[in-house]
């Protein structure tokens, strides 16, 4: 039987939440069942998943089953190039090809090599997410109330964020905003695909994406992208659907186009940088804006002949 007390940091979440952060190894499954059958107790009382937790709460928690695991690939211990960090929060300049966090065939991300390298780190979660193929600007919290503080200013759309991409094609300078549907689903091969749908179809979301053209590059178009909803690979399908892909776009993108640019231009990824990050600090309240550099390699392309 494990007796386990509530922190600030942990206070208002969800029970089922909390618990399978604290009992790592144990199936999912298992935990909703504990819980449903009434053997967690939250001060010496029957809860439901959803109770949320206040701090100093007890809870009691059965024996419970951890799941057998097969050794796991040892995860890298590594730092990135930091924008900003104070003690609630940090962003860096995340690079392209690496995922924020482990999974779907990815052994670590981000997060994993993050917590690896900061041992002593008490707290560090992902605010947001961007694309295994994107880079640029990704915050972290560091205390649990600057993750639902951030969180919740990212489902509000109180954060400004700005993107720079290079697409195929002259950028026709009237279009400015894309208002395309979007619907998620997978592919032939079972991987995540999403495409523009009717607005009225059936799981539709409306998505909406600013686009502002900042100058030709020979044959392809740099543009700066903002967003007003933030759906699943919205600035890749939105680009592509207009006839514009962005340049190395493994998945929407012009596939023999890649081929190259990849061998003519020695660029072998997507050209899609998260470039500005804006939002409120969850402590102070100040006004924070964040800029990451183009990455060297899309410098590089942007200056060839």
């Amino acid at each position: 039987m494990q007796r386990i007390t509530v922190d600030e940091e942990s206070a208002g979440q969800r029970l089922d939440n909390f618990l399978l952060r604290h009992l790592k190894g144990v199936p999912k499954t298992h935990v909703y069942r504990v819980i449903r059958s009434g053997e967690v107790r939250v001060n010496k009382g029957r809860a439901s998943a959803d109770t949320r937790v206040a701090a100093g709460d007890e809870i009691r928690v059965p024996p419970v089953r951890v799941a057998e695991k097969p050794a796991a690939a040892a995860v890298p211990a590594r730092e990135f190039p930091i924008l900003f960090e104070d003690e609630h929060l940090l962003a860096i300049a995340k690079p392209a090809g690496v995922a924020v966090h482990g999974g779907s065939g990815v052994s670590s991300g981000v997060i994993e090599q993050l917590r690896r390298a900061r041992p002593d780190a008490r707290f560090l979660e992902l605010v947001h997410r961007l694309d295994k193929e994107t880079s640029g600007v990704l915050l972290l919290a560091k205390k649990r109330s600057a993750l639902t503080a951030l969180q919740d200013q990212f489902r509000a759309r109180d954060t400004g964020k700005n993107y720079l991409a290079l697409v195929v094609g002259a950028w026709p300078k009237k279009l400015k905003v894309l208002d395309l549907a979007l619907h998620k689903g997978t592919d032939a091969a079972g991987e995540r695909h999403v495409r523009v749908v009717a607005a009225d179809a059936p799981d539709a979301r409306r998505s909406i994406t600013i686009v502002r053209s900042v100058r030709a590059v020979g044959p392809y178009s740099l543009l700066e992208i903002g967003l007003k909803t933030g759906r699943t690979h919205q600035i890749r399908v939105h680009l592509a659907h207009s006839g514009h892909p962005i340049v190395g776009d493994p998945k929407y993108g012009d596939f023999a186009l890649n081929k190259t640019v990849a061998r003519e231009k020695r660029f072998a990824r997507m050209f899609l940088h998260a470039v500005e990050l804006a939002f409120d600090h969850p402590a102070s309240g100040e006004r924070i804006t964040l800029h990451a550099p183009l990455p060297p390699e899309c410098e590089t392309l942007l200056a060839a002949p």
